[in-house]
Formats: structure tokens, sequence, C-alpha cells
């Protein structure tokens, strides 16, 4: 009914210089506000959207990097606008803002033609985040709106040899934490972040398993080990129980995994232990680290018949897609081997004694790729 009060939502929004075009018009469906933010119509969207992304459970990293993305469209200017700073844009009303992000205005043009500079996986990861603002407020993203396509480079792992050396070099090191950290890894294919959230507890030496609690995308899933791995873990122990009474505190006694200091061990120290493990081992840093040592436990698992859904689960991929990528390097490792093979002389020129045979027969011993349990 005329005059009748219908809410927050139904009152101009008077915010200074975003006075103007804070009157929507409603004769276009299309651009009308959604129902689910007509309570928020008068409140800043920042606060709003930021909350949506903690919602959804999006790490500390993707949302600093979509507020870095939301930044910059938010404060690229159309002729004839006034300049305005972040602080500014960030307290912009829910109803101002889904108008000033209207695709159909412009601005997200203007503000693609700035991202021409960047890496193909820079402008992807920008696209990303304001696609999802844009679907935040109720808009489609449009479809001249397209991603730069970009070979994903594949990931190197370990070749037999280098894994002998590293898991040699390991128990060389006078930092205790490298034997069972590598491992571990090795043998679990656990992100760097998964194993510094490792507790004690988690570890079924029995079942020789471990339970992975908030995963990427705060996803709960078993990993399998072997009797190695408890084997490193036991020796460990001892040297965990002396660094926990350091600090006394509830995470110390928790944590798996503990620095000189008794506290939980965080990615950086990890990666800096990874190289000076590359360092013992010969092998160039860059051609080493905590991502490396998942990808070889990876592809050890396809080479050894391990199929791509058992696979997914102990890696704890969201999409088959993601772990796909692992039979394009079985294939070029393939063809590695092959090339390799035929410049290789007729094996009648070699004379090859039975000590060197047997060492080389022992480094090529394919284990069985473990099994995994079903729900």
């Amino acid at each position: 009914m005329e005059g009748e009060d219908r809410g927050i939502a139904s009152h101009e929004v008077t915010q200074g210089r975003f006075e103007a075009s804070s009157i929507i018009s409603h004769a276009n469906p299309i651009n009308a506000l959604p129902t689910r933010l007509m309570r928020l119509a008068a409140l800043p969207w920042f606060e709003y959207w930021a909350g949506q992304l903690r919602t959804e459970k999006k790490s500390k990293h993707t949302i600093r990097a979509y507020t870095v993305a939301a930044r910059d469209f938010s404060t690229t200017v159309l002729p004839g606008e006034e300049e305005i700073d972040w602080e500014q844009a960030q307290k912009i009303p829910v109803r101002v803002y889904h108008e000033r992000a209207n695709p159909s205005i412009g601005r997200i043009d203007a503000w693609l033609n700035g991202l021409g500079e960047m890496r193909p996986a820079t402008i992807n990861a920008r696209i990303a985040a304001v696609s999802h603002l844009l679907k935040w407020l109720g808009y489609s993203v449009p479809e001249w709106v397209q991603r730069p396509a970009r070979r994903r480079p594949l990931p190197r792992p370990l070749g037999r040899s280098e894994v002998l050396k590293v898991r040699a070099a390991a128990l060389r090191m006078e930092d205790p934490l490298t034997h069972p950290i590598v491992t571990t890894m090795l043998d679990t294919g656990l992100r760097i972040s998964e194993l510094c959230n490792l507790d004690i507890d988690d570890v079924d030496h029995e079942d020789l398993s471990a339970l992975v609690i908030g995963g990427k995308g705060e996803k709960d899933r078993t990993v399998l080990f072997t009797k190695k791995t408890t084997d490193a873990i036991g020796a460990w122990n001892p040297i965990r129980t002396m660094r926990s009474k350091l600090l006394e505190d509830e995470d110390s006694e928790r944590a798996l995994f503990l620095s000189s200091r008794g506290r939980r061990i965080n990615p950086r120290s990890i990666q800096k232990l990874i190289d000076r493990l590359a360092d013992e081992a010969e092998i160039p840093r860059a051609r080493l680290s905590p991502h490396t040592l998942r990808h070889t436990f990876a592809t050890g698992l396809l080479e050894r018949g391990a199929d791509l859904v058992t696979i997914q689960r102990l890696l704890g991929h969201a999409s088959i897609a993601t772990t796909r990528v692992y039979l394009e390097i079985s294939d070029q490792t393939l063809r590695e081997i092959y090339h390799r093979a035929q410049r290789l002389p007729e094996l009648e020129e070699f004379e090859v004694n039975s000590e060197v045979d047997e060492k080389l027969q022992s480094e090529y011993i394919e284990a069985p790729a473990p099994s995994i349990k079903q729900d």
C-alpha cells in the first residue's frame, strides 16, 4: 500500500557523496537488490561480504587475495566520477555498492583493462575474487569476462635415486625433526599445513593411519602410512616429550611435532628444514620442497598401480580433476625412461658384478599400493 513502511531497504540511503546513486530503479528487476541483502541495504558492504567469505570457510590467504581484488575493483573510477580510496570504498552501503558494481555500467571493463600486465595466474585469481563478489550482490558474471588460458606446469616428483638421497640425508641431519617429518610426508602425502596441525592423538600406530582434522576446505580425512613411519615417530617421541615441557601449554601437549623451543612447528620452519636437507642431500633447493614430497608420494602410488579415486581420497583433493594431473606426470615419466633406455648401449656391452646388481635391484623394489578402507 502507498505510504506503508517497507523496512530499511525502502528508504533512500544518504551517505554524502554517494547520495546521488542511492536510488535504485525497480523498473528493471535485473538491477534490483536481492531480497537476501535487503536487510543489509544501509550497512557497509565489505564487512558483510568478508563475513560471507568466512562463513564459506575460505582460508586467511584466500580472503586476503579476494580483498586485494575487491579493493582494486571498488576504487576503479569511471569518467566523471571522483576518486575514492579503499577506506571510503569499504564503507559504501550495500544498496549503493550494488549499483556501483553493476557489470552493465563499465566499471568491470575498466578494472579488467588494468590487469593486462599481470601473469595469467594472477589475473585468473583476481577475476575469481570479483566474480564471487558479483554473485554475492546478485549479478551474473558477464560472458565477456574471459579468464586467460594458461598451461598448468606439471609438478616434478623426485626420482627413485633422489628419494634414496633424501632419506639418507634425513638420517644424517642433526635436527631430530628431519627424519620423522620427511618420512611422514613421503609416506602420507600430507600438505605442509596438515603436517603442522597433526596432534599426537591423531596417529593410530596399530592401524597405521592418521586422522587429518580440518584439512584444505576444512575437510577431515584419513591418511595411511607404513611401519617405517611408525618407527620414525616412535624414535621422535622421547624428544617430543622433553620439548613439550619447555612451555607446558595445551598446544604443546597435543602437537606431534615441536620446535626446539617447545612450540608447534610452522610451515616456515619446515621449509627452512627442507632447504638444509636439500644441501645435505646435494640436491638443488629449487628441486626439493614440502610440496615436492607430496607429489612424489602421489606419483609413487600411481606407478605402483593405485587408481585415481584412491589417490584423490588419500591426498584430500576436492575434485578428481586435480588428481588427474598425475596421469600426465606418469606419462611424462614413462617417455623419459623409454628415451633414456633407447640411448643406452646393448646390455651385452656391460659387465655388472653381483654387488652392483643387488644394489640396483633393491633401489627399484616395488611396494604394494596402500589399500583404503571403505566407508
